[in-house]
């Protein structure tokens, strides 16, 4: 949720463009790949993205979100966490 600014108002912003790239693909991969059934929501202006399940996650799925968070991991300490953090919620 948010955006990155790591660029502070000049274009492009690289971090936001290779999160988007992350999380928008693994959205779309677990959706016409692995064929799970999602409710997303997304407001580009906010840089919202919410992407809730609908029954139980395939194996596959799940290594794809595990991708997903790895690579999220390695930009937050590339770029530091002021600009991207990584947070879980048990839900």
């Amino acid at each position: 949720m948010g955006h990155a600014g790591y660029a502070k108002g000049r274009k492009p912003d690289i971090l936001c463009a290779a999160i988007s790239v992350l999380t928008i693909g693994t959205v779309n991969s677990l959706k016409d790949l692995a064929g799970e059934q999602l409710c997303v929501a997304a407001d580009e202006s906010t840089g919202f993205l919410k992407c809730d399940f609908e029954g139980r996650l395939q194996e596959k799925s799940s290594f794809l979100l595990d991708s997903m968070v790895y690579s999220l991991e390695n930009l937050s300490r590339e770029y530091g966490e002021k600009f991207l953090k990584v947070k879980f919620e048990e839900v």
